[in-house]
Parts: C-alpha cells; sequence; structure tokens
C-alpha cells in the first residue's frame, strides 16, 4: 500500500476490487490493525487505531471485525461451532454464561444454521455452511462494521449466491457496514454501493457503483470490466475484450510515473515521469475520483 486515502460511510457497502497482489487484502488486513501500518492514520468513528496500543485496540475491537477469506483455514479445526462463536463473547465478557451461551444459537439461527450443530466440528461442514460459522463469529459482539476478506472465493457457485444475499439481508437488517474486498465483479455490483479499484498498492479510480460500471474512466477499470463474461451468446461472441500487455512490476519496485504506464496503451511521456493524482471527474454532484492522466 502506497498512499491508499479512502472513507467508509456508515451503513454503505464499499467494493475494493483488482487483481491479485495488488493489495485488497493487505488495506482490509490494515483497516483493523490485524497489520501495522508503517505510516499514516486509521480513523474508525473519530479515533485514530494507528495510535493505539494492543490494551487499547483491544477494546474497540469488538466494534469492528472480519470474515476471512478461506472458510476451511479460519476455523480452528480443533473447536466446536459453538466454543467458536462464542469465544469474541468471552474475550469481550459480554453477558453472563448462559446470556452467551443464548446469543451464539441466536446467532446460528440469523445465518441460516441449526442451533443444534453447536456440537459439531468444522470438518462435519460444507464450505457455504463454513462461512456462515464465521459470519456469526463476526456478528457475535454486535460490530458495526465488518471487512469481508473475499467470502466467497473459495465457495460453489450454487452457494456464493446464498452467502452474499445473506450479508446483504444481514446489513439491512442490523445496519452493517461492510468493505468487501473481491476479484468477482460482478458481486461487487451486486452488493456494492460505492467501488474502489486498486492498482499495484494504489487506489487509481473510485466511485458510485453505477458511475465505476457504467463509464469507467481508468483504462485499467476498463480492462477489469471487459473481463466480465456477458451471459448472452451472441453478445458474448461480438465483444471485445481489453487484452493488456506485459505483466504485472513488483510492488517493491514499482516503475517510475504512473504505475499502470508498461501496460496502458495510452501511455505518454507525461506518464512515464509525473505520477497522476486521484481527481474528481464526477457530474451531478457524485464523486468519482480517477488517477489518470489521460482521463476522457
Amino acid at each position: 500500500m502506497d498512499g491508499v486515502s479512502f472513507e467508509v460511510r456508515r451503513g454503505e457497502t464499499l467494493g475494493l476490487v483488482g487483481e491479485s497482489g495488488c493489495g485488497k487484502s493487505t488495506t482490509g488486513l490494515a483497516m483493523l490493525r490485524l497489520l501495522n501500518i508503517t505510516s499514516g492514520h486509521i480513523n474508525f468513528e473519530g479515533r485514530d487505531l494507528a495510535g493505539l496500543n494492543q490494551g487499547q485496540l483491544r477494546g474497540i475491537r469488538r466494534h469492528m471485525q472480519m470474515v476471512f477469506q478461506d472458510p476451511y483455514s479460519s476455523l480452528n479445526p480443533r473447536m466446536t461451532v459453538g466454543s467458536i462463536v462464542i469465544e469474541p463473547l468471552n474475550v469481550h465478557r459480554v453477558g453472563t454464561p448462559a446470556e452467551r451461551r443464548e446469543r451464539v444459537q441466536e446467532l446460528l439461527r440469523l445465518v441460516g444454521l441449526n442451533p443444534s450443530f453447536i456440537n459439531r466440528y468444522p470438518h462435519e461442514f460444507s464450505g457455504g455452511q463454513r462461512q456462515r460459522i464465521g459470519l456469526a463469529r463476526a456478528l457475535a459482539t454486535n460490530p458495526a462494521f465488518i471487512v469481508a476478506d473475499e467470502p466467497i472465493s473459495a465457495l460453489d457457485v450454487s452457494i456464493q449466491a446464498q452467502v452474499v444475499n445473506l450479508m446483504a439481508d444481514l446489513r439491512t437488517q442490523l445496519g452493517l457496514t461492510y468493505v468487501m474486498v473481491s476479484h468477482d465483479l460482478s458481486m461487487v455490483r451486486y452488493i456494492s454501493d460505492r467501488v474502489a479499484v486498486m492498482y499495484l498498492g494504489l487506489i487509481v479510480e473510485l466511485g458510485n457503483r453505477d458511475a465505476v460500471f457504467d463509464t469507467p474512466l481508468h483504462p485499467y477499470t476498463r480492462a477489469l470490466l471487459s473481463a466480465i463474461p456477458t451471459p448472452n451468446p451472441k453478445r458474448e461472441r461480438a465483444r471485445k475484450r481489453i487484452i493488456l500487455s506485459g505483466d504485472v512490476p513488483s510492488a517493491s519496485n514499482p516503475p517510475a510515473g504512473c504505475r499502470f504506464n508498461p501496460r496502458c496503451p495510452l501511455a505518454t511521456d507525461i506518464c512515464l515521469e509525473q505520477e497522476p493524482p486521484l481527481r474528481d471527474f464526477g457530474a451531478g454532484g457524485a464523486p468519482h475520483l480517477v488517477a489518470c492522466h489521460h482521463v476522457q
């Protein structure tokens, strides 16, 4: 990450997209201080998380949680489902032991699982059910903010829609705020209010969902969106893909100027020399930020 800066508004879902290795998951982990940042600030409800010690951070962690990418490795195989879901309540000392057990059953019902499963182990569940268990664990302390790191990437296609719909319903029901890290652009368009596009550690485009998907301004965003298949066979055959040439440069040794210039079909001399700032090209009052010298 290099100079990544954005805000997440209460009650919205912000989609964070980009190809593998661009810094999406690192950004999500850093937001919750699961990775420490080398400089900068992370402001959560008026408090700078970057300046808190571990004791102070523990007190605020119950208000922000994470759903991890891999439902097969993010659950302790030696713990029962009940132990996994109740652990955040025990750590933060929420309620009495009886209230915690009742809360676990309530959470399992909330995510569509049978409360009688509390004594089963993770290996007894499918991938979709495990992701629901991870979601129940994240919801245990009634957080205001959840980072979901590619929550459906390890699931079968038939299960993905169920988990996405569940997360959308829970956002409405519980008033949650999400950052949805994903490379599944169709899912991001379905569930997100705003979308941020990352490339090599930087945000290159940020705007409302419809603005980014319908009128993408950055050439990298246009290339990403052109990779989304069309369900109509005739349109798919006639559709023109934007194929980027070259490989992604090293994040530890990025190119000078615009980081996208080695692969960009629009690159000129200024792109090789100057890094473009994020500028607002939005119309009608809705910000649409783009980092490109050749926005049309």
